[in-house]
This record gives C-alpha cells, sequence and structure tokens, in this order.
C-alpha cells in the first residue's frame, strides 16, 4: 500500500524535523542494542578500535545492549512527546497542560448522554455546570422567542428566533468567557444594528450561509468548539399564545387570548394554558433520536411557560419522552417569575406540565433548600406544597447562586444531577 507523503512537513519553521530525527535516532539505538544481544549468541568478526570505542565495546554485551536499548526509549519517548506538543499547541488553550486538556476531553467524551428541555438563561446556567462533567449534551430549544433581537431577525430574515441558541451556544463553547462577552454584546445606537447581539446576526450568518437554520447551528457550533448539541425543538415556524384568566378578588372576570411569547408575561391575570399555532408541528428529528438514546432528561430550569412548556407542546417529543427509558427529571425553578409563576409550589410546577403534555412524565423534581437570600418585591422561593411529597420524588439541595440568590448556581447545580443520577465514576474534569 502507498503512503502518502506531503513534502511540507519538511519546510522550515514547523519545529517536527528536529523531533522526527531524534525519534530515528532512537529507533536506530534501540536497534543496536537489540544487536548486542544477538552478538552473545552469534559471535562476529573484531571491529576496528574507533568502532569499538563508538559502541562501547570495552562493556560487556548485556551491558551495552540496556545501555543502547535505554537511552533509544528516552530519545522516543521524548521525541514523541515534544512532536505532539508541536502538533497541538495551535489549539491548545493557553496556560493549560497538555495531559489536562486530553485527559478532559476523553472523560467528557465517554460521559454520559444527557438531554436538557428549556431555554432562557435557566437552560445556559445549566449547560455550563454539566460540560465540566460530559461532552455528550443535547439542548433542546424552544424556537417560540419574538421579542427583542430574536423577534426583529424572525421578522425580517424569517429564521428562527437565535435568542436562545445564542445563550447556549456560548454557554458550551470551549473558551466561554471570551465567547459570553462575545456573543452578549449589544450594539447600541439608533441604526439598523441598535439593539441587535452579535451572537444572533453570527448565527443569523452562519444560516445565510449554510443555507438553512440547523444547519447555521451546527457550523457556529464548530467554530467555535461547542462541546455538545445544540438543536431547536422544532423547524416549524410556530407562535406560543396563552388562555389568561381575570380575576376580581376571588371572582373570575373574564378571559383573554395572548399571543406571542414576549407578551404572555406582560398580560397581567393567571395563565390557565398555553399552545402553540401551529398546533401540531413536527418535531426535529435529531432531537427525536437524542431523547430515545438518552441516559437522563432533564426539564428546566427555566421560565415553564415560554421556556420549558414550548417544548413538550411538541406532541413527537412528548411520544419520545414516554417511549425513552432514561430517568426524567424537573429541575424546578429556584424563585417564582412575574407574570408566569406567582405563588407557584414546586408541585404547581409539575401540575402544569402534566396538564399540557397530558402524561406524568417528570415525577422526580430536583429543587432549591437554600433560601436565606433575600429576593427582589414579588419574588418568592419555590418551595414545595404541603402534599407534594406524596406524589413526587423529592431531591432538595442548594442550589441558589450565592451572588445572584433567585437563580442557580451552574457548578452547584451540575454536582446535584451527577451526585442522584450518575455512579462516583462520572467525576468532574476541569
Amino acid at each position: 500500500m502507498k503512503i502518502p507523503l506531503d513534502k511540507r512537513w519538511l519546510y522550515p519553521g514547523l519545529h517536527v524535523k528536529r523531533w522526527l530525527a531524534l525519534i530515528v535516532l532512537g529507533i536506530i539505538l534501540i536497534a543496536l542494542g537489540g544487536g548486542f544481544l544477538m552478538r552473545t549468541l552469534f559471535p562476529a568478526h573484531r571491529y576496528p578500535p574507533l568502532i569499538r570505542y563508538a559502541l562501547l565495546m570495552s562493556l560487556p554485551y548485556t551491558w551495552r545492549s540496556v545501555i543502547f536499548i535505554l537511552l533509544g526509549t528516552v530519545l522516543i519517548v521524548t521525541g514523541g512527546i515534544k512532536l505532539n506538543q508541536t502538533l497541538l499547541r495551535p489549539f491548545l488553550p493557553r496556560g493549560r497542560p497538555i495531559v489536562e486538556v486530553l485527559y478532559r476531553y476523553r472523560r467528557q467524551e465517554q460521559g454520559p448522554k444527557i438531554v436538557t428541555i428549556g431555554g432562557g438563561h435557566g437552560m445556559s446556567t445549566l449547560l455550563r455546570g454539566l460540560k465540566q462533567y460530559t461532552g455528550n449534551i443535547t439542548a433542546v430549544v424552544t424556537v417560540a422567542d419574538d421579542g427583542g433581537s430574536s423577534g426583529r431577525l424572525r421578522r425580517e430574515l424569517g429564521i428562527l428566533p437565535p435568542g436562545d441558541f445564542r445563550n447556549c451556544i456560548a454557554a458550551l463553547a470551549e473558551t466561554e468567557d471570551l465567547m459570553t462577552r462575545l456573543f452578549q454584546y449589544r450594539f447600541s445606537g439608533h441604526s439598523g444594528l441598535g439593539g441587535h447581539s452579535f451572537g444572533n446576526l453570527f448565527i443569523a450568518a452562519m444560516a445565510g450561509i449554510t443555507g438553512s437554520f440547523e444547519e447555521g447551528l451546527e457550523a457556529s457550533s464548530r467554530v467555535l468548539a461547542v462541546r455538545g448539541r445544540v438543536l431547536p425543538a422544532t423547524l416549524t415556524e410556530v407562535t406560543l399564545c396563552a388562555e389568561i384568566a381575570r380575576f376580581e378578588g376571588e371572582e373570575l372576570a373574564g378571559w383573554e387570548r395572548i399571543c406571542g411569547e414576549s407578551q404572555i408575561p406582560k398580560a397581567g391575570g393567571r395563565i390557565m394554558r398555553v399552545y402553540l399555532e401551529p398546533e401540531v408541528p413536527r418535531a426535529y428529528p435529531e432531537v427525536i433520536h437524542a431523547i430515545l438514546n438518552a441516559d437522563l432528561i432533564l426539564a428546566g430550569p427555566g421560565s415553564l411557560y415560554t421556556s420549558v412548556l414550548p417544548n413538550l407542546l411538541v406532541r413527537e417529543i412528548v411520544d419520545a419522552l414516554l417511549a425513552s427509558p432514561a430517568p426524567k427529571v424537573y429541575i424546578a425553578n429556584v424563585a417564582t417569575q412575574r407574570g408566569e409563576t406567582e405563588g407557584y409550589t414546586v408541585g404547581d410546577h409539575v401540575r402544569a406540565l402534566h396538564e399540557h403534555t397530558g402524561y406524568h412524565i417528570f415525577q422526580t423534581v430536583l429543587y432549591n433548600t437554600n433560601d436565606a437570600h433575600p429576593l427582589p418585591d414579588g419574588v418568592e422561593w419555590v418551595r414545595p406544597g404541603p402534599d407534594d411529597a406524596e406524589w413526587l420524588h423529592l431531591i432538595g439541595e442548594d442550589l441558589v447562586d450565592e451572588r445572584v440568590p433567585w437563580r442557580h448556581d451552574p457548578d452547584k447545580l451540575a454536582q446535584a444531577v451527577f451526585r442522584h443520577f450518575f455512579s462516583r465514576e462520572h467525576v468532574r474534569v476541569r
């Protein structure tokens, strides 16, 4: 078989030739050492004095063999390490040893398959923690967003809203700190770019270059070295609508229908039901495949009615969840959300999921127990109700971000997930 060789490996400046030469020299020395071993079995003619001196023939054959084999091994190992460092240096984060990067990569490559369902800041927080344990993450993201920069791009370019996808890609990127700042950078002023975030424009441009939104997401993930995948729940252009009840005291005063994900939390009243238009969108096939092959499925955290439930209103996703043997866990929000879940207990959140899907899919709930921090006015801690423990498997943990106590801490959240749902062999990789 002909082995293709590229003469560019010999170009100056690559710092490759020296290490290849060192490896070749090591191989020669090991061969000489093996030759000395053979000499003990098959005597040879006498060598000239110069060659005898160079080959250490004043020593016994056994010592000569050991010296040459050890020296050759040291040269091969040194050359191999230096060659690998030379080849990988352009792709290594600054200040990170190669062994650490390789170890983390291999551990994450072998990590469990986790599917997360949701959107918004809650999803990106969860992903930021999970990526320290596994690279086999599939984030299923809602496509109902219609506000802000995402809504403008959706209306003007006819693409799916990129905002939640931007947050998830930034959270899963290898160089997360830099990518988060870059992707979340928002242009100011009153020009056409005013109000748009760079990440939204980047994803929109990728969609235009590749020809479709899903391929644009995949290309964006490759460019940013994303650990895992970020997938849309559906490729259908959907609108989220809600039926809202108006009350005067305890009396029902009327009903109102509100359409638009960004308008629902502002409407006031009590959300009784949310639904999609069209009501039966097709699920993105890769999402179904990921759910059926998952080791764990997590819904939330995030806005109950505008981030989590829109994904579960896609009927084929619900069918896949019912068919999947993986444990299904709902991660309750730390605090209630104005305009959506005022006064809700942990059980109220899960009841809303069951009522909208028609099935008791999520029987296990991970919720926060740390309520020692003050919250903004109108926001309350989400706690279990009096009878929630009778019909739910409740797992309480300290999940609060000390700096922003109404949100989850990504490290605490991921540690709790792995402590309760995976064996100890899935250790954290930094």
